[in-house]
């Protein structure tokens, strides 16, 4: 053993885009209002043509990247660089029209990140949209908060500079910042600030959570936890896995790993359960959260699985099993929670690593090179109904994970970004 859901308040929906329950939705935030990358869609096709589902629109102007769409009301948002809507190579928060693509607006929020390799460059977090504001951490750790309406510049907060911040690996900050009630909480990943709440309409810091000895943040970004009433942010970092308190900040539990080239995939909480993942060969691990006295600890359900280990394409889950990539290979498993067993391991028809999302008993499994496979939620086998070939993709690695809502699929390929209708009418 090792010791020690996000309430959004969103502007009001004008369009009549409802779920199948009869409920306005969103997707405000990197794998949704939740983060489970579990859409609420029912009646969802059950295949696709062999050229993919109808498509709505497609829009340009959303720069080199590899940021999701965040969507909320009638409005997308996402962020790179080099767009083919201005005249420099920046970086911009854009702002589309979620009906029909259309560029609203557009805010410059700094230089271009271009340190590795072309594939590795360009900024990869995605927005998170509460109110009338909408929240962007770019790699260079600037938090920038910007008007919904025009794109106006709010406030900014240098994650380094101002809080002490250092990212585990050499690739910039990526995370999607939660918003909680009256806070913003992200992950500066310094020693003295790992984790801090800032107050949402100024950038004011409100609290910080030291973590002696941590190697830096990784690019996952927070999740929330109840333990017994008690509210937990739950994320990792380059060191492992850590509970903070979400009241006042202090550290609760960690989870310490060995270190690795990176720490990306986001956890996954149901109730007192953690579980998180680590690629690079690393491997996955379930945890449960029990109080401790005043405190809260963890203890192992099982350690770290290399067959569950995932790169940075995110693991989900439906039901009692978890659907990913096996690290970035390309190759989806299916696994029981509870176990860690592995119950299926196939290749698909897309090759190298994949991203996940799911809806209405199906897997979308998005590869990084351009192949959108519809996969059965099924623990009894590897079974993919329909994939086709996105169109415009294979110049960089198809790495933005995608996004379900309303009917509707949303994919970003670079400058582009594609809205599929995938009801069954």
């Amino acid at each position: 053993m090792r010791y020690a859901q996000a309430a959004t308040i969103l502007f009001a929906l004008p369009l009549s885009c409802l779920t199948a329950a009869g409920l306005a939705a969103d997707w405000p935030t990197f794998r949704g209002a939740d983060r489970t990358a579990l859409a609420p869609d029912t009646n969802l096709l059950e295949s696709w043509p062999a050229a993919g589902p109808a498509l709505v629109w497609e829009a340009a102007g959303a720069g080199r990247g590899y940021a999701s769409p965040a969507i909320v009301g009638d409005r997308l948002f996402t962020l790179g660089d080099g767009l083919s809507s201005a005249d420099d190579k920046d970086e911009y928060l854009t702002c589309f029209d979620r009906a029909t693509g259309k560029q609203l607006w557009k805010t410059k929020t700094g230089q271009p990140w271009t340190d590795g390799q072309e594939s590795w460059q360009s900024s990869r977090g995605t927005p998170t949209v509460d109110g009338g504001l909408v929240y962007v951490l770019t790699p260079f750790g600037q938090l920038v908060a910007c008007a919904v309406k025009d794109g106006r510049e709010v406030f900014r907060v240098d994650l380094k500079g101002q809080l002490g911040g250092k990212k585990g690996d050499s690739w910039g900050y990526s995370e999607s910042v939660l918003v909680d009630g009256p806070k913003i909480v992200c992950t500066p990943g310094g020693e003295q600030a790992t984790m801090v709440a800032l107050d949402k309409k100024s950038g004011r810091p409100l609290w910080s959570c030291p973590l002696p000895g941590c190697r830096g943040a990784g690019h996952s970004s927070i999740v929330v936890a109840e333990v017994k009433g008690r509210r937990v942010y739950v994320q990792t970092t380059a060191s492992g896995a850590m509970g903070v308190d979400a009241k006042t900040g202090a550290l609760l539990w960690t989870y310490p790993i060995d270190q690795t080239t990176a720490v990306i995939p986001t956890p996954i909480v149901r109730g007192d359960l953690v579980f998180f993942s680590a690629g690079y060969g690393r491997g996955g691990a379930l945890l449960r959260q029990v109080p401790d006295g005043g405190g809260v600890k963890v203890e192992e359900v099982y350690g770290l699985n290399r067959e569950l280990a995932n790169k940075h394409g995110g693991i989900v889950l439906v039901g009692d099993h978890l659907y990913g990539d096996s690290d970035d290979k390309g190759i989806p498993f299916c696994a029981e929670l509870m176990t860690g067993k592995v119950v299926w391991k196939q290749r698909g028809s897309g090759r190298n690593s994949a991203s996940l999302a799911a809806a209405d008993g199906h897997v979308y499994v998005r590869f990084s090179d351009g192949t959108l496979a519809l996969v059965k939620a099924d623990p009894q086998g590897y079974q993919e109904v329909s994939a086709f070939k996105v169109p415009g993709s294979g110049e960089r690695p198809s790495w933005a994970h995608p996004v379900i809502l309303d009917g509707r699929l949303y994919l970003r390929e670079g400058d582009r970004i594609l809205c599929y209708d995938v009801r069954d009418n």
